[in-house]
């Protein structure tokens, strides 16, 4: 298991000459992808009078990029270990153009719904990104390496709330979809120059039966969660599909477990440091959410509340942006102790970086720099965490399984954040106060949300001591540190 990683060339490519070069381009592609997440939060508000729409039926703007790429990152990542990982990205990043652009083009409701669903679609960049890390960079910049892509991941969420606050409050809307669809271009050129193919494919017949019981259970389930509070988690709708998602996802469950070729590997997945490392990776989907719940909302409330800030989007996002250079950072001081320590040990510093993180922002959020300062700490937190799990992942699969089982890792972090999205909404629905005759999230609500937040970080700190001890882990000789890839670059 270990000498798969230890020893990416045997698996049937050798390690290009320019390393570090592969390690930017598709990190890059990670920032790019990853500023879809925070795209269009600026012009969330104006889209019913830019679209044309009633508020209910924008929200899909947001809901159609969250369920394509729930279907998308598990499927694209057992393709990419069918039929080569780089075509995969290379496809990935041509649905992330040709979404932007038609956005770009978009002045009514449904282009609009169409061209964030294909952006979606690209969501399995980063893991993919990660599965091609491991068949093409020396071992022993491996772990470093894999810390830096899956960090772009947090870092192209905190940079891009700024620079797209910046362009929608002065220029029109649709240069956000431009600037995204030039970004896009950049990368998939950049990719097709530097990064090479991996000859690791595993070939065989795709799983169509699991791809569309995995999509339809997961569609279900989101949905179920993410449009609960506005249908009511009472309604027939909702119960409907809930049901629906556990019958759905039990009898994809069945299948997988008899076909010859899943899609999912449920017997990999099944292994201590494979399972104990996705069950983390939901808690910390859940921790993170709340702090990009949070913090703007407290910036952005009106300081005759007492407690809120009263900041333009702008500076929310200038306040958020340092998290993801810290997250950068931090990949480098993740892949140290790694070399020591093994992942195991990562997980969890990582793990109680964040949960501190969260506890000082419950006594610490009257001013702009105590935000700063928390959304710094959490990030720190994070940067240690992603550097982590994929390493974990890779350390306990076949290479010919890498793809599938970082996409899967990755979409646990996501459904993480969609349940952490219907919690806190359900508790700042709930803990209210009247603030000109509008019923506004009270202080406590929110810092019930963060305890939450650091309570999460505290459940995947213990999951992960449930992950076997080093020798189960990323072998110390195949880690160093991070390779120097500058963030200003990207």
């Amino acid at each position: 298991m270990s000498d798969a990683l230890a020893r990416p060339a045997a698996a049937g490519t050798s390690a290009p000459p320019r390393s570090n070069a592969v390690v930017a381009v598709l990190a890059l592609a990670g920032i790019v992808v990853s500023l879809m997440q925070t795209l269009v939060i600026p012009i969330v508000p104006e889209l019913p009078k830019l679209l044309n729409a009633p508020a209910s039926d924008t929200a899909w703007a947001v809901t159609a990029t969250l369920l394509a790429a729930a279907v998308a990152t598990p499927v694209v990542g057992r393709l990419g270990d069918m039929v080569g990982k780089r075509r995969m990205l290379l496809t990935s990043i041509v649905l992330l153009v040709s979404g932007s652009v038609v956005c770009a083009l978009a002045d009514s409701l449904v282009p609009m719904i169409v061209g964030r669903a294909l952006q979606g679609l690209s969501a399995a960049v980063v893991p993919l990104g990660i599965s091609i890390l491991r068949d093409t960079v020396p071992a022993e910049k491996l772990a470093g390496s894999t810390a830096v892509m899956s960090a772009s991941l947090g870092v192209g969420g905190a940079l891009g709330l700024p620079t797209a606050a910046f362009i929608a409050d002065n220029w029109d809307w649709h240069i956000l979809f431009w600037t995204s669809a030039t970004l896009g271009v950049v990368s998939l050129l950049l990719v097709l120059v530097f990064v090479p193919e991996s000859k690791n494919r595993v070939g065989g017949r795709f799983d169509l039966v699991g791809s569309l019981g995995l999509s339809a259970g997961l569609v279900s389930l989101l949905l179920a969660v993410s449009k609960g509070a506005d249908w009511g988690w009472t309604s027939g709708t909702t119960l409907v599909l809930g049901a629906a998602a556990v019958l759905i996802l039990a009898a994809w469950g069945w299948w997988e477990l008899k076909a010859k070729q899943p899609l999912v590997d449920l017997r990999t997945t099944a292994k201590p440091q494979v399972l104990f490392t996705n069950l983390a990776s939901i808690a910390l989907g859940v921790s993170m959410f709340a702090m990009s719940l949070v913090l703007p909302q407290l910036l952005q409330l009106p300081e005759q509340t007492g407690y809120g800030l009263g900041r333009s989007m702008l500076t929310v996002g200038l306040v958020l942006a340092p998290q993801g250079l810290v997250m950068m950072v931090m990949s480098a001081a993740s892949a140290k102790i790694t070399k020591a320590k093994g992942p195991k040990v990562t997980l969890m510093i990582g793990a109680l970086i964040v949960a501190s993180g969260y506890a000082l922002n419950i006594l610490l959020m009257s001013e702009v720099w105590h935000l700063i300062l928390v959304s710094c700490i959490i990030g720190a937190g994070i940067g240690f965490t992603y550097g982590a799990l994929p390493a974990l992942i890779m350390g306990a699969v076949d290479p010919s399984q890498t793809g599938a089982a970082n996409s899967l890792n990755t979409l646990m972090r996501s459904l993480g954040t969609s349940f952490a999205s219907a919690i806190a909404g359900v508790i700042l629905a709930q803990m209210t106060t009247d603030f000109g005759g509008y019923a506004l999230p009270s202080e406590n609500g929110f810092k019930v949300v963060m305890a939450i937040g650091a309570g999460a970080a505290l459940a995947a700190f213990l999951l992960a001591t449930f992950i076997p001890k080093r020798k189960d882990a990323v072998p110390a000789e195949a880690v160093e540190e991070a390779p120097e890839v500058a963030p200003a670059k990207a």
